[in-house]
């Protein structure tokens, strides 16, 4: 897919942004697993925190693919920072801007798409993560008010957010149609973190777990109406798993990049190791198969833009950005060597925070049955 000259200037702007400045930082960022508190500054300064969000609302008023441009580059240099983008921008920020009504875009949308507030996206359970549907969070009407009990878990930015948009069932034995969404803001009475988790990969994305207990919020908290809350979530993730195969891109474009320069500036038998024939076989097969992720990735971009549909594309794109990305990391520490399996290189950062790809937004298995369903009907 061939870019237009307004967004390759974005991707040039934004991949300045990244190699300046979010580079040199990332494997401190791994290292301590500090939040990137300056680099969402940074990026709300640069109108990224909501790219596709009109201009009205606070965002940069452009469109989907430039957001996946964003998303990839950042992701490229540092899969923690990548990974808020894509955390705060698919998840936090579009439940409000799609089924939202003006008080409630005035009241949350607005400082989330200026990147004044953090916004995350409460699904994943302690026993409801794949199944959506099984939601054991739940919700009761009283008066001007709800009253939420439950557990979130594996909640990207949950306990630094400052605005979170949950699921919660009205009644289970209606399965998806009893579930609701609702806007929960930080401090309110009832709501309360539990441990933020020790991962394998993207050390410097915080993962929380969130507890309700007798949780009181506004009536007004209510997105869209009663019942509306998995059609809301299933077209929040259909979206979100544009901006993952995205990040997933990024990841694995960094891979190959460093592999590249690490193939040209280190030698076996004096000579470089991209003069050998099985070094450039396994280059030539990553970068084949990150370009096809990448035409993944944008062709899904541009259906969404477009008003087309592109639930079967954006699940391919994830599922196939994920598992490229994955290979071409391993590959990059093959070619490494024993430095590759060192923090001295980034490439077994790389491939830890690219894990999460595969699972996150969906599993794969979840992404195949997704795309065998759009093709074979329901």
């Amino acid at each position: 897919m061939i870019l237009s000259d307004a967004h390759r200037q974005f991707q040039t702007k934004v991949r300045d942004f990244a190699e300046k400045e979010i580079a040199p930082c990332a494997r401190d960022l791994d290292r301590t697993g500090e939040f990137p508190w300056n680099f969402v500054k940074r990026m709300a300064e640069l109108k990224l925190t909501a790219v596709y969000v009109p201009e009205k609302y606070g965002g940069a008023g452009l469109d989907t693919l430039y957001y996946s441009i964003a998303v990839e580059e950042i992701g490229r240099v540092c899969g923690s920072t990548g990974i808020f983008l894509a955390a705060h921008s698919s998840l936090g920020v579009f439940p409000i801007f799609y089924a939202g009504n003006e008080e409630q875009k005035q009241k949350w949308l607005i400082p989330l798409a200026k990147g004044e507030k953090i916004g995350s996206f409460g699904l994943t359970e302690p026993e409801a993560g794949s199944d959506a549907a099984a939601t054991k969070t739940t919700v009761k009407s009283d008066g001007d008010k709800y009253i939420l009990n439950g557990a979130k878990r594996f909640i990207t930015s949950g306990s630094i957010a400052d605005v979170i948009i949950i699921t919660a069932t009205h009644d289970p034995a209606k399965g998806y149609h009893g579930i609701s969404a609702f806007v929960v803001e930080k401090g309110a009475p009832g709501f309360s973190y539990g441990k933020d988790e020790e991962k394998l990969g993207l050390h410097g994305s915080i993962t929380s777990e969130l507890i309700f207990e007798d949780c009181v919020i506004p009536k007004e908290n209510l997105l869209g109406q009663e019942g509306d809350g998995f059609k809301i979530f299933m077209e929040t993730l259909d979206g979100g798993r544009i901006s993952i195969g995205a990040l997933a891109l990024g990841i694995g474009q960094g891979a190959l990049d460093a592999a590249v320069s690490f193939s040209k500036t280190h030698k076996k038998s004096g000579k470089p190791l991209s003069k050998s024939q099985s070094i450039q076989s396994m280059i030539a097969e990553m970068a084949t198969d990150i370009e096809a992720a990448r035409l993944l990735v944008y062709q899904a971009a541009a259906l969404k833009d477009a008003g087309l549909p592109f639930v079967k594309e954006a699940a391919m794109a994830k599922y196939y950005a994920s598992t490229a990305g994955m290979k071409a990391a391993n590959m990059a520490i093959d070619i490494h060597g024993l430095l590759g399996i060192t923090d001295t290189y980034p490439v077994e950062r790389f491939i830890r925070d690219e894990k999460l790809m595969e699972i996150g937004e969906g599993t794969s298995e979840i992404q195949k049955i997704v795309i065998a369903r759009q093709i074979l009907g329901k």
